[in-house]
């Protein structure tokens, strides 16, 4: 490919493909499909599955507009998640070693294929209320003991929110990184970010040519953590200058719930900016991020390439026609389950 052809092919595919590391594998998402590939834990084989999307902005442009669009990416992004991780789990090859007991058998009995989807749910459940106790509880308790006895003002406060909830973060991000399990997780995130890069530059899908890239990438769903709870500090001192909570908790809690919406949305507004903007001002706001992907990602191996390639390449396959894409048995190319060579 001639030079001003790749330029050209880099700049139209900038922030049309996204990620997400998964068990042993890797999600991608396109404009109008989202592929998982993973690597089987039976036979160490690639395998993937894809199924056609079309997300709600796209269904409804009005949902378009800035800042609430950015809510909107949020939702479907959560939703998302919970829904492929939980699907790729069924394509690990995990064999049943023991006999289920009877609470197993009557899970199995109520839940049936479900069951794995309620067990997702469940723990979905359990880490967004220990979120909460974290990110807004646990700041406000402390930062208002501390208030009370030393005197300072709400602008302080707002502050020293911030401070704890990036150092919880930061803590959290390095203590679950000390376990091998999620190191290789990180492994896979490093993979996505690094194809991903590849293919944006134009560049062919090659092991050797993804192993060149950076694996930090602006639009990462880490820098967008971090540049939320930065904007967060912002958005409380306006809130507390505007409004005097006195020392309701609970209030001060509820006005951050009804904020969030509007941090988030700020915050994807910056992301996709940052991601299409490569700038002194860009690279400054974006570094906390960057830095804090030094964390929650790896250098991947080969195997791990190979794994990212494939859903990349799955998730764009009218790009890459001739790409022989090695599906999970019994799907086809739309996600769907096939019955007798044909899909239901």
């Amino acid at each position: 490919m001639a030079k001003k052809e790749k330029q050209a092919a880099s700049c139209s595919r900038l922030g049309t493909v996204g990620g997400q590391a998964l068990i042993e594998g890797v999600m991608m998402k396109s404009k109008n499909r989202i592929a998982m590939a993973v690597r089987r834990y039976d036979n160490g084989q690639i395998t993937a599955r894809a199924k056609d999307y079309v997300g709600v902005r796209q269904k409804h442009k009005w949902l378009n507009i800035p800042i609430l669009r950015g809510v909107i990416n949020f939702i479907e992004m959560l939703l998302m998640s919970f829904s492929t991780l939980t699907e790729s789990t069924e394509m690990l090859g995990i064999e049943e070693e023991a006999e289920p007991g009877k609470f197993e058998k009557w899970l199995n009995k109520v839940f049936g294929k479900s069951l794995m989807a309620v067990i997702s749910f469940i723990a979905v459940i359990i880490g967004v209320g220990i979120a909460i106790a974290l990110f807004f509880w646990l700041p406000l308790f402390i930062v208002g003991g501390l208030q009370n006895w030393l005197g300072f003002n709400d602008i302080v406060r707002s502050v020293l929110e911030g401070v704890i909830k990036i150092a919880i973060f930061i803590s959290y991000i390095s203590l679950t990184s000390l376990l091998k399990d999620i190191r290789r997780t990180y492994q896979y995130h490093g993979a996505e970010h690094k194809s991903i890069f590849c293919y944006e530059k134009g560049l062919d899908l090659t092991v050797e040519n993804v192993k060149k890239q950076r694996r930090y990438h602006p639009r990462c769903g880490t820098s967008f953590i971090f540049v939320v709870l930065f904007i967060s500090i912002l958005g409380t001192a306006i809130l507390y200058s505007a409004v005097d909570f006195g020392d309701n908790t609970l209030l001060r809690m509820s006005s951050k719930f009804l904020l969030l919406p509007i941090l988030v949305g700020v915050s994807f507004e910056f992301i996709m900016f940052a991601g299409k903007h490569d700038n002194a001002f860009t690279r400054i706001l974006s570094a906390p991020g960057l830095w804090m992907q030094r964390i929650t990602t790896r250098e991947p191996d080969d195997d791990i390439i190979e794994v990212a390639i494939v859903s990349l390449k799955t998730a764009l396959i009218e790009e890459f026609p001739d790409f022989e894409v090695p599906f999970d048995e019994g799907y086809d190319i739309h996600g769907k389950i096939k019955t007798d060579g044909e899909s239901k």
